[in-house]
C-alpha cells in the first residue's frame, strides 16, 4: 500500500504522543482541490473506521479510506527538515503531474 521512511515514522510518532489523548493512528488521504486537481491530507484520528486500510509500520498505525487507496499505492512518504522548512513529502508513483509545492497532484 505506502511506505514511511523512519523520518515519517518519528514525526508520526512524536504527533501523537504529544496529541494529548488516545488516538487510533494517522490518516493520510487525498482530496479535490489543489492546484493540480488532488491534494494529499493527513490528520490524526481517534476512531478507526471499519473500511480503513491499517497500514503498521513499526508500530506507527496509518489509517487509509478505501477511495484513498488507489491514490496512494506504492506511495513512500518521507519527513524533511530543511532551512527552507520542515514537513511531510510524497514520493506517488501514481501521480502524472504536480504542482510546485508538492501537495498536490493528479
Amino acid at each position: 500500500m505506502l511506505e514511511l521512511t523512519d523520518s515519517a515514522k518519528d514525526a508520526i510518532r512524536a504527533a501523537i504522543d504529544g496529541a494529548g489523548q488516545q488516538v487510533a493512528g494517522l490518516r493520510v488521504m487525498v482530496q479535490d482541490g489543489g492546484c493540480a486537481g488532488l491534494k494529499y491530507g493527513m490528520a490524526l484520528e481517534l476512531d478507526q473506521q471499519d473500511d480503513d486500510a491499517v497500514i503498521n509500520a513499526d508500530g506507527v498505525l496509518v489509517l487509509v479510506d478505501p477511495a484513498s487507496q488507489e491514490h496512494l499505492a506504492g506511495t513512500t512518504i518521507d519527513y524533511v527538515s530543511s532551512l527552507e522548512g520542515s514537513g511531510f513529502v510524497f514520493n506517488n508513483p501514481n501521480a502524472t503531474k504536480s504542482c510546485g509545492c508538492g501537495k498536490s497532484f493528479c
